[in-house]
């Protein structure tokens, strides 16, 4: 499993302990230190030292959470792979569950399986899969209704197949989903309807700050929108993508997105949307900025 890490000293000790707790011990734990620069360099050394848990430390300038995805995909070397963020935790039988249904379930035939997040309450986040439903595609499911965050299981050798997230300068973030939906049109994923992270998001996560990243990184979002287009199930889904293209392309000032479009004919019906998309971002940054400012 692996951790990317932002100055998050004040919450990857909780991950750190979480692991320490782990009922199996089949597992080696990547950090990679995305150019923080408060004390998560010291701390990790500090645990490598005490030789509990098998640990490997990377640090590299920052890149946003995608850069550090790329650095981590790059270095894993076990057959399974997922990323526990270092503001969250796994219950003491999350190893355990993960090496129990690949053992029993897994095949070549799948990229991995998907399974829960919960809440500190125990609180499952969004729905949880359909009794009937033991395989999906990430954007299969959903399509179909399903909702929340969910924690991804992938094969090693199956992510590594997959381009890695391009970094465009001067910004930090382009959607993960990008790799997971490439790969979704190639394998399915086993579902596991049992919960293997512990979520807190913190407020100055990109969950809580979409619209400053919308603005500070609209490139990357363009080129996750592209592939979106192509790569969404439903004529719906790729019209919306279509929407969140138009407003990231003006935020960027790209004045040729309807010649780089995968889908021209559907970005150019949904200029009017994007526009006012684009007004509705504009208009919350400007919001957040003035209340920042007193």
């Amino acid at each position: 499993m692996f951790t990317p890490a932002y100055n998050r000293a004040h919450t990857i000790g909780r991950t750190y302990e979480s692991l320490l707790r782990q009922t199996c011990k089949d597992f080696e734990w990547l950090v990679i230190d995305d150019g923080s620069s408060d004390n998560t360099e010291e701390l990790v050394r500090g645990w490598i030292a005490e030789n509990r848990i098998p640990i490997r430390y990377i640090k590299q300038q920052n890149q946003g959470m995608h850069g550090a995805h790329n650095t981590a995909y790059r270095n894993i070397t076990t057959e399974l792979n997922t990323c526990i963020d270092s503001d969250d935790f796994m219950p003491d039988d999350a190893v355990e569950k993960i090496v129990r249904f690949w053992k029993k379930n897994g095949s070549d035939r799948y990229a991995g399986f998907v399974a829960l997040d919960q809440t500190e309450d125990g609180s499952i986040i969004g729905s949880r899969f359909p009794d009937d439903m033991k395989e999906t595609t990430l954007q299969g499911y959903y399509a179909s209704g399903g909702s929340g965050d969910k924690k991804l299981v992938y094969r090693t050798e199956v992510i590594k197949r997959y381009p890695e997230y391009p970094l465009f300068e001067g910004e930090r973030y382009v959607g993960l989903a990008y790799k997971y939906m490439l790969i979704d049109r190639d394998y399915k994923l086993l579902t596991l309807n049992e919960s293997l992270v512990t979520v807190e998001y913190q407020l100055d996560g990109s969950s809580y700050n979409m619209y400053s990243q919308y603005w500070k990184n609209p490139k990357g979002f363009s080129f996750f929108r592209k592939t979106e287009m192509e790569c969404a199930p439903t004529l719906r889904r790729r019209f919306v993508s279509c929407v969140h293209y138009v407003a990231t392309s003006i935020i960027a000032g790209n004045n040729r997105f309807v010649q780089e479009s995968p889908k021209k004919l559907l970005t150019l019906l949904a200029c009017p949307a994007g526009f006012l998309w684009y007004l509705q971002i504009r208009r919350k940054v400007k919001a957040k900025a003035k209340m920042n400012f007193r």
